[in-house]
Parts: C-alpha cells; structure tokens; sequence
C-alpha cells in the first residue's frame, strides 16, 4: 500500500507546481484568445501575435532594447562578478570576509533602497542619465553580486592542485588561470550570466530611477499602462511574449536533459 506520507509529499509538490506554472500555462493559452480579456474567450486568434511582433506598435521595439540591455547588464555583470569571485577566493581570510559581506549588501538590501541611493548619487555626481550609464551601473549593482554567490561555490568546489600543477609546468598566472580555473567554473559563470539576465529583465525600480526618458524596459511600460485606447490590447500582446518566452525555457530545459541523459549513458557503456 502506498504511505499516507508519499501522497502527502506528491501532493505538496503538485500544490507548488501548480502554484509556480498555472498563471504562466494561463496566459499561454490566452495569448490565442482573440479577446483582449483573460475572463472572455472569443475563440482562437493569433492577433495578439500579430501585434506583437509589429513594429508599428510599441511591445516589440520596447522588448528588442530590452533585451539589449540585459546583454549589456549581463555581460558587464558576469565579467566584473567572476573577477571579483576569484580575488574573495584567493584573499586572505579577514579581507575575504569582508568583501563577501560588503558583495551580500545588494542581495539583502531592498531593491528600492538600493535604487534611491543609486540615484541620489548619480545627482551628486551631477552624471547625465541620457548617457545610459547610471542605467547600466545601477543594474550591475543588482546583478553582480549574484554572479559572485554563483562563482564562489564553484571555486570552492575545483582542484586547487591543477592550478598549481600548471604553475609548476612553466605556465603564467594568466594562461594557467584561463587554461585550468575557467574551464572549472564555467557552469558557475553561466549560471550566473542566465541569472543577471533574468533579474536585468525583471528590474522596474532601478530602471524608473535612473533611465532616461526617452527609454522603456518591459517593466516600466507595462507598469506605465494605466490610460489610453489601446491599452488592453497592448497588454494582450504581452501574453504572446509570455508564451514564447516559456515555450524557449521548455525547450532548453527538455534539450539540456537529453543531452545529459545521452552523456551519462555513454560513460555506463565505456564503463
């Protein structure tokens, strides 16, 4: 008989799952309502594709530079984070210690804080927010300490012993770095890349704080829709972002598995 405890466990899951993914399978399956409200379905359509990718409207062009900043954000973020991972890893106990507590303050922080303090200080410093800098740095503020808490465990994970191998063989600090230490916290670089990208996408209150006027991120314009005519046709054609945006992670959640899966079995058999 099965135990009272697995179902209960089962059914926890069930909740959560259902919890994280209904409102994301919700307006998946909306995005081919050709109503403009999630509460009346007026058949299948594909207009608010349509709309979407129209570069007449605003959704599309707002998404494209989005995007475009969170590959700046991200990239920025990723290089200054791995960097500044490896110098906490390599320093001595005290300074590593304090450097991953200064490294932990944006991650507590609350991101309006955060935001405030970044913008007051861009007004002391009298910097111009149309040049995008305090745009960009202020998301680095957000990101990068993310990219270290991903590159530290890896670090702590790798043979030390490699890198000294290395040295001891004639290569430079440098080569032996790019050649041994890189290659052994890729996943950790990655992965802290992915998650820069995400929290760049997700970012309003840096962004409405240090943006210049004339620049839109997803965030501020759906925020930002309150009033006008198209409104709710505009905010429709989100839930086809939405929907690609899912049916992307599916199919590299399900890719990434069937390689791994494809690479475990080919160790099996050579073992």
């Amino acid at each position: 008989m099965v135990k009272i405890g697995t179902c209960l466990k089962w059914f926890f899951i069930g909740l959560v799952v259902l919890f994280i993914y209904a409102p994301i399978v919700l307006l998946t399956v909306n995005s081919f309502n050709a109503s403009d409200r999630i509460q009346i379905w007026d058949g299948f359509s594909l207009e608010h594709y349509k709309y979407f990718f129209d570069f007449d409207h605003e959704p599309l062009p707002i998404v494209l530079q989005t995007l475009a900043l969170a590959a700046v954000v991200a990239t920025l973020s990723t290089l200054l984070g791995t960097v500044g991972a490896i110098g906490i890893f390599y320093s001595k106990k005290k300074v590593a210690g304090a450097l991953s507590g200064v490294n932990r303050i944006p991650v507590i922080n609350a991101e309006v804080v955060t935001a405030i303090s970044f913008a007051l200080l861009v007004t002391a410093l009298n910097v111009d927010k149309s040049t995008y800098i305090p745009l960009i740095l202020g998301q680095m503020v957000l990101c990068t300490p993310f990219v270290v808490l991903s590159v530290i465990p890896k670090l702590k994970q790798m043979d030390n012993n490699l890198y000294e191998a290395a040295l001891d063989l004639g290569a430079t600090p440098t080569r032996a770095l790019f050649s041994v230490i890189i290659p052994q916290i890729l996943p950790g670089i990655l992965s802290g890349f992915l998650l820069a990208v995400t929290l760049s996408l997700d970012d309003y209150v840096i962004a409405a704080y240090t943006s210049p006027d004339s620049f839109k991120t997803i965030s501020m314009h759906i925020y930002g829709l309150t009033r006008g005519r198209h409104v709710e046709e505009i905010k429709a054609s989100y839930w086809a972002f939405t929907a690609i945006i899912f049916l992307i992670i599916v199919v590299a959640v399900v890719t990434a598995n069937v390689v791994s899966l494809k690479k475990s079995k080919k160790q099996t058999v050579k073992e």
